[in-house]
């Protein structure tokens, strides 16, 4: 076995939370270690849509799009009532972006040989097998190579001033130091697929179809290059829909007329469809352990409304980067920051949620959304985070500005 020195960082994870974490720490002159189970390029199930939350992180980190096969921007949302009324809801124009999409495949990836760029080492196919921490640090244990073979699976410490957990939503850090919440399954469940042959609009349209059978889920069609579109639906634990019955859910929706209509007559399921939970609960959960900070899904960070988490998960790990940066106990300044960026958006999501639930209330809020432009174009911002959920509850995040300033320039 061998050990590094206790001043560098671990960063485990090398999703975006774990990436945009080491890129600012990197920037910043510190020595961080990356460790990820994964090799990359891997899959990860998502709908790969972006904020403009999520691009004004990656434009934060120098993230350069054109590295991503699979990207396109979105300049407009389309919308199915639950009483099938369809509304248009264009983003700003002008300068920059408000949305885009790009399959995890090639985000993850890109932002790996970012962090790698900026000097961050990242080791590949390393799974942590135990942590300890003390007053001084943590010492984490990895093993490499290939699992089902003890003769080729090798063993290394690595011993770091602070940990920071980017290793998902059944975080094995979280587990390790005995924070785990017993019996969490998320609060959402998400379906995916991908489609081949769609049509032009699914090809070049985001769509989101409120079914009355799901609310306060939907489901979605998000266009990718290649005439290619990331089609799936997600739903809410406890909201009288079980997960069992997804499978069956799920050919039932791709025979809707209208949803079968909008992905064309030559669309083609590419692979197997893939599920997977997501958690929506900070503040809830906690947020730090000893001498580690929980980023991303690990940090249960996703928008609770809507599903989204890779905003959340770069945000969160610039500001547990931040955080450490700063000196003193980077726990307290982690947890602090976090709360005042999320827990009150949180809060307010919540909220509607139980209202969302009725189809006659979530159709009265999307006719409402859609009496002017400047409606629409509000609410489109706002769905595509570009302010803070809460921005009316928050006066202290008021500025001049506010509703006209312009998109991410990636």
């Amino acid at each position: 076995m061998t050990a590094s020195p206790a001043r560098e960082i671990a960063i485990v994870g090398a999703g975006p939370a774990g990436t945009a974490a080491a890129i600012e720490l990197s920037h910043a002159g510190h020595s961080v270690h990356v460790f990820d189970r994964a090799t990359f390029p891997r899959d990860k199930c998502c709908g790969d849509g972006l904020t403009t939350l999520a691009l004004r992180e990656l434009e934060h980190l120098g993230f350069d799009p054109q590295q991503v096969s699979s990207w396109i921007t979105v300049d407009e949302a389309h919308i199915r009532s639950p009483r099938g009324t369809e509304r248009r809801y264009p983003l700003p124009t002008g300068e920059g972006y408000h949305a885009a999409v790009a399959r995890r495949i090639d985000l993850d990836a890109a932002l790996v040989e970012l962090a790698g760029q900026a000097g961050a080492h990242v080791h590949e196919g390393h799974r942590l097998t135990a942590i300890d921490t003390n007053d001084d640090g943590a010492t984490l244990t990895f093993s490499s190579g290939d699992p089902d073979t003890a003769s080729t699976t090798d063993q290394q410490t690595f011993a770091a001033s602070y940990v920071i957990a980017a290793d998902g939503m059944w975080s094995p850090v979280r587990k390790m130091l005995g924070l785990s919440v017993d019996g969490y399954r998320g609060e959402w469940h998400a379906f995916r697929q991908y489609f081949v042959n769609v049509s032009d609009r699914a090809a070049r349209e985001l769509m989101v179809w409120f079914e009355k059978d799901l609310l306060p889920g939907y489901a979605w069609s998000f266009p990718l290059s290649g005439n290619r579109a990331n089609v799936g639906f997600g739903i809410q634990r406890g909201s009288g829909l079980h997960v069992g019955d997804m499978n069956a859910l799920w050919e039932d929706l791709l025979a809707r007329p209208h949803i079968r209509a909008f992905l064309g007559p030559d669309a083609v399921a590419e692979d197997s469809h893939k599920a997977w939970p997501i958690p929506a609960r900070v503040g809830r959960v906690p947020l730090t352990g000893p001498r580690t900070l929980f980023v991303g899904d690990a940090a249960a960070v996703t928008d609770p409304m809507t599903g989204e988490g890779i905003g959340q998960a770069l945000l969160t790990g610039r500001l547990a980067a931040k955080a450490v940066l700063a000196g003193g106990d980077p726990r307290r300044t982690y947890e602090a920051e976090v709360r005042r960026e999320l827990v009150a958006d949180d809060r307010m999501a919540r909220l509607l949620i139980p209202l969302l639930a009725r189809p006659t209330v979530a159709g009265a809020a999307l006719r409402a959304t859609g009496l002017t432009d400047w409606t629409r174009r509000n609410f489109a911002r706002w769905m595509f985070e570009d302010y803070p959920r809460a921005m009316i509850a928050t006066p202290r995040r008021w500025h001049r500005g506010m509703f006209t300033g312009p998109g991410a320039k990636l």
